[in-house]
């Protein structure tokens, strides 16, 4: 069952970006790290409405890890750690489960200390396991445990969130 089509995801990502900016107008940077592919599409398209709507520079970073098995494989970031130092880190993924996956992703980020860690998701399930809290979302959704979420955002005109059995 679809639960958002592409008009309703690019209006979240519009009140999103807007959230954002309410809560960071005075930064001079903030960066966007996007978890794997989703996250990082999604991190993209957020990027390209703040730039819209903001003089911050935004910059994109990737955080790869596998969700499956987040301890047994590295979990890096895409840019020098170092760079992180004293900065608004925004970590963003598609949907948030359980928050295995945004909890072992703050990882790297360990290693500096940087001036605040958000998280932006598009859909946040309410059947977190792990202490993890979510500052922006698109969606809160109360689904079952045995129901999926998909999110489909790499093409425009394809955006789409189901809920599947």
């Amino acid at each position: 069952m679809q639960i958002l089509d592409t008009k309703q995801i690019n209006q979240k990502i519009k009140r999103l970006s807007f959230e954002i900016m309410e809560n960071h107008y005075a930064e001079k940077e903030i960066y966007l790290a996007g978890i794997n592919n989703n996250g990082f599409d999604f991190a993209k398209l957020l990027k390209s409405q703040l730039v819209k709507i903001s003089e911050i520079d935004f910059k994109l970073c990737r955080l790869n890890i596998n969700p499956a098995q987040p301890t047994q494989h590295d979990i890096s970031l895409s840019i020098d750690e170092n760079d992180l130092k004293n900065k608004v880190i925004i970590v963003i993924d598609d949907v948030a489960n359980t928050g295995r996956t945004i909890f072992y992703a703050f990882k790297p980020l360990l290693n500096v200390i940087p001036k605040k860690i958000e998280v932006a998701v598009l859909v946040d399930r309410k059947h977190k396991s792990y202490p993890v809290e979510v500052n922006y979302m698109g969606l809160s959704l109360a689904a079952t445990l045995k129901e999926n979420i998909r999110v489909s955002i790499q093409k425009a005109s394809e955006r789409a969130v189901y809920l599947e059995d």
